[in-house]
């Protein structure tokens, strides 16, 4: 039996219209994805001329050692100031934090994406993914009020076993230590590492588990052959986001953070006391009454800027060169 075509009552091929239409909506969603890029370029473009166009007067009056020094008095006709603690304080605390947290949270992702039952992995995600609608000032309250009193003895028997190590040397400070920080900053990041790794685990091909299955290898040489593998881009994504988050945390460590008084011989223990760069541009901006002090926090901020965007050009890197090598 033969069909014929329905002659078209305008006269005009229903197929090139559908074309010349999905031609016009590629060409749209194109265009908003190229000006949604470039808008966050120059987004990122104007921060950072704004924290130099702010920062270098304030730089070119500093009478110490910006990157060396430990001293921070920035007011007078012959401003001091220097962020070495600063430094050392975020950067110590955050790689505790990422420490804990990256192994944890991956641990977690595959237990619920490879291990736990059907019925477990979807309340396992939510619990987990609770962590992550608490509020920065609820933890700083919780790290302060009654996890401060669980980490404190673990504290005390690291510096009484280990204090002959400059990291674990005893000291003084019976509050909020960077040690201690970092522990909390883990947990606040955990949730990050967690549902990131989870979905990207979750999207490992059928066919590869299947077939590292079926050559003989055991679960967890199928995870350490197949998942591991096909989810390192996500996980190195996941760790430098979550690492973008505790390096710029602010109202949680301004409530934990035990702040040197002026004349505090140096110490490079986890157990000592300090202020980060987020910490102490918060606990000090009401001292923002003329552009000198203005300026050498804006240079700390810059600071902190140029170090959160190395990290992720880093990781950027490693990720491109995995997808390379892949290739």
């Amino acid at each position: 039996m033969s069909t014929t075509s329905l002659p078209n009552p305008t006269g005009q091929s229903a197929a090139p219209a559908a074309g010349r239409s999905g031609r016009a909506g590629d060409r749209l969603f194109s265009g908003a994805a190229t000006t949604s890029g470039l808008i966050v370029i120059g987004l990122v473009t104007l921060i950072g001329v704004f924290l130099i166009a702010q920062a270098v007067p304030a730089l070119t009056k500093d009478q110490a050692n910006f990157l060396t020094s430990r001293e921070w008095s920035p007011g007078g006709d012959q401003p001091r100031f220097g962020i070495l603690e600063f430094l050392w304080t975020t950067v110590t605390s955050s790689v505790i934090a990422m420490v804990i947290a990256v192994p944890v949270g991956v641990g977690v992702a595959l237990f619920i994406t490879q291990y736990a039952p059907r019925w477990l992995r979807r309340p396992a995600a939510n619990l987990v993914d609770l962590l992550a609608a608490v509020p920065s000032i609820v933890y700083g309250l919780w790290g302060l009020l009654t996890f401060r009193a669980i980490v404190r003895p673990f504290e005390q028997f690291l510096q009484e076993r280990f204090g002959w190590f400059p990291l674990f040397a005893p000291t003084p400070i019976s509050g909020g230590t960077i040690f201690f920080i970092g522990i909390v900053l883990a947990i606040m990041i955990l949730p990050i590492v967690t549902a990131l790794s989870r979905e990207v685990f979750d999207q490992t091909p059928a066919a590869h588990k299947e077939g590292a299955l079926a050559l003989g290898a055991t679960h967890w040489e199928m995870i350490r052959t197949a998942v591991l593998p096909f989810g390192k881009p996500g996980v190195i994504s996941a760790s430098m986001l979550a690492l973008g988050r505790a390096l710029g945390e602010t109202i949680a460590v301004t409530f934990l953070v035990s702040a040197l008084a002026g004349g505090t011989a140096w110490t490079w223990s986890l157990f000592n006391g300090g202020e980060t760069f987020a910490s102490k541009i918060a606990n000090n901006a009401a001292e923002f009454s003329n552009p000198s002090k203005t300026g050498a926090y804006i240079a700390a901020g810059l600071v902190l800027f140029v170090l959160t965007f190395v990290v992720n050009s880093i990781a950027r890197v490693v990720i491109e060169r995995r997808k390379a090598f892949s290739e």
